[in-house]
């Protein structure tokens, strides 16, 4: 089951998707079913945690650590685990900076991981 979270701001929208995984590859492939299936968008970034030394983190673009790291840290706040949350941005004209998109993708990660928990 995929849980859909979304958050906007000025312009941007971000779309999330948290779903349970088992592996890593199997986190590589829906990864990039979301690079295909949102090929329109300008970001598409992600985190995933298997374990407690398994986890990768990809910004996909922005600024460095504005996008994977906040949604591996809301991942880790909600202690969950052998899951991936996508974020899809969809740039809205006005730039953000670095702390908007930090929050931007932290609020999108727990919209997703709201309705999961």
């Amino acid at each position: 089951m995929v849980y859909e979270g979304i958050y906007k701001d000025r312009g941007s929208k971000f779309l999330s998707f948290a779903e349970s995984i088992a592996n890593e590859e199997e986190a590589k492939t829906r990864i990039n079913w979301y690079k295909k299936k949102y090929h329109d968008a300008r970001h598409v970034c992600y985190a995933y945690r298997l374990g407690p030394n398994l986890f990768r983190a990809k910004d996909d673009g922005e600024p460095h650590g504005t996008a994977g790291a906040p949604i591996l840290r809301t991942i880790d706040a909600k202690g969950l685990d052998n899951i991936l949350v996508v974020v899809v941005r969809y740039f809205g004209g006005t730039l953000l900076g670095t702390g908007g998109l930090m929050v931007a993708y932290r609020e999108a990660t727990k919209d997703a991981l709201n309705k999961w928990v």
